[in-house]
């Protein structure tokens, strides 16, 4: 052990997520080796991760640890990660935070206030009044928006990936107070198949993906909520639909908006620049040129860019990140540099 090093462990290693952090957690100068954590209840669950991915053998073949309290005090971490389903996130944090623990939580579990979005979710909370509170704690760990209260927060709920795409889009003309909200936001999404997790599904075989393009959870897809709740938008106001697309990972989104007032290039780029100055990891396109996902596949950022209409109303914003990287695990990490007054950057370049 070096002294003076974070101990951190992950909970989930083993799904693609999980495997992303594992691997940014691994080379960070300011971390212990993490701890990686299997649930309990997983006798089946190989006893290295390198036998799930074989792409990490070597370098001591990453061992997986059943998952025990007692473990994670033994081994004297500070830091829980959890990359795992949002019941199983839901019903260890309190536990976790009781026992002094912080935690980098990247499930759904924890990032919605108003109880008509947690619904998607139905939570079953054996003390109702108790996860009320903490969930009044946790802060929404999207660090171009939230970075004052990250540091100084034990419970981060990570944002997913969908919702950072659109989000990050939206944010600075909302809050130029330059969208007719009234003529409602279109979000049109499309994201890799590894955005639907590593459990196989009817929909994610490769004879459904495959050259093929799908819309799926029309009206009521989990990240909606986070979205208007982070926006501070009417849930009417913003249609949302997901696509999957026949490619590995990486999401881009299209967002159509009307304006309330003519605007110009310049003014609408000026937008962006100052929302977004001194924010390392967001990059803003000059028209016309736009964003791809290729531009940002394998990165921490969130690249957005712009087309504005002749008649200075009707704007089209688009956005790209890597669902894996600044969708899930890269801005889980982002966010404990926060926490621990460190770079943004670190780990990440």
């Amino acid at each position: 052990m070096t002294a003076g090093k974070l101990k951190t462990a992950i909970l989930g290693a083993t799904g693609y997520s999980g495997l992303e952090l594992t691997r940014i957690l691994t080379r960070h100068p300011r971390l212990e080796r993490p701890l990686l954590l299997r649930r309990s209840a997983e006798p089946e669950t190989p006893a290295s991760l390198a036998e799930i991915f074989p792409g990490l053998s070597g370098n001591g073949g990453y061992p997986l640890t059943p998952f025990s309290w007692e473990e994670l005090k033994r081994n004297d971490v500070q830091l829980l990660f959890l990359a795992t389903p949002h019941e199983i996130s839901r019903s260890l944090v309190p536990e976790a935070i009781a026992r002094g623990l912080r935690v980098v939580d990247l499930s759904g579990a924890w990032r919605l206030r108003q109880k008509q979005h947690q619904a998607v979710y139905q939570f079953r909370d054996e003390d109702a009044v108790s996860t009320a509170e903490l969930m009044q704690r946790a802060v929404y760990g999207l660090p171009e928006l939230h970075a004052d209260r990250i540091p100084q927060s034990a419970l981060i709920a990570n944002p997913g990936c969908y919702a950072t795409s659109v989000i990050l889009a939206l944010a600075p003309i909302l809050k130029a107070g330059l969208v007719d909200q009234r003529r409602g936001i279109v979000s049109d999404s499309k994201s890799g198949v590894s955005g639907a997790g590593k459990e196989p599904n009817s929909r994610t075989h490769f004879v459904s993906v495959a050259d093929n393009l799908s819309a799926y959870s029309v009206f009521n897809h989990r990240h909606v909520g986070e979205i208007v709740e982070q926006l501070q938008i009417e849930a009417g106001a913003l249609m949302f639909t997901p696509h999957l697309l026949p490619i590995p990972r990486g999401i881009l989104s299209t967002m159509y908006v009307h304006l309330n007032r003519c605007a110009t290039e310049e003014e609408i780029e000026a937008c962006f620049r100052d929302f977004y100055s001194g924010r390392r990891w967001i990059r803003i396109f000059r028209p016309p040129n736009l964003p791809q996902i290729q531009f940002s596949l394998n990165t921490n950022y969130c690249d957005i860019g712009f087309c504005l209409a002749d008649d200075g109303r009707r704007l089209v914003l688009v956005s790209c990140i890597d669902n894996l990287l600044k969708g899930a695990a890269g801005q889980a990490v982002q966010n404990m540099n926060l926490m621990y007054g460190w770079s943004e950057e670190e780990g990440l370049r």
